[in-house]
């Protein structure tokens, strides 16, 4: 029986997704990741230049990712990754490294997410926002996980992550 846990922090630019993670990480003793470091020079190019990645520029980058869990499953390890995770379909990539991934979604209001994007140093454009809302898929009733408003703090959020989880967990 595998003892690991893997979480996926997601959502679209913008919500946290990396501060939810680093928490949740420090609360539960997890290795962590950063999804946007497993994009491929070319992804990050081509965001930089506001273009939208399309589901040819993603797949490679969630199967690095979903291998990076895979890696970390079979030695043991338990994680928690950051990705936006949009579609679905993207989401089944990553469950691929183990069909028991519990996903963090947060989400937000539009105009929030646009301001604090403004507010910060990444290689996304805030431009680049309304196609992330535009591609977004919420979590179907076949996937484990917790749906989150940011508008909250931070503390907040990681809390109910954390109910979410131990409810999911039984």
């Amino acid at each position: 029986m595998n003892t690991t846990r893997h979480l996926v922090v997601m959502g679209v630019a913008g919500v946290g997704k990396s501060t939810i993670a680093k928490a949740l990480a420090a609360e539960l003793h997890l290795e962590e990741a950063e999804g946007d470091d497993f994009h491929p020079r070319s992804n990050v190019e081509k965001m930089s230049s506001g273009q939208a990645l399309t589901d040819e520029d993603r797949w490679p980058w969630l199967e690095r990712l979903a291998d990076w869990t895979r890696e970390r499953r079979t030695a043991g390890v338990s994680t928690v990754v950051t990705c936006s995770a949009l579609r679905k379909v993207y989401r089944d990539v990553l469950r691929g490294a183990d069909p028991d991934t519990f996903f963090v979604f947060l989400h937000g209001d539009e105009a929030l997410l646009q301001e604090r994007m403004e507010a910060r140093e990444h290689f996304m454009p805030g431009a680049l926002l309304r196609s992330q809302f535009e591609t977004l898929e919420p979590l179907a009733s076949d996937e484990s996980g917790v749906a989150l408003d940011v508008a909250q703090d931070v503390e907040r959020v990681v809390e109910q992550a954390l109910d979410g989880l131990r409810s999911a967990r039984g």
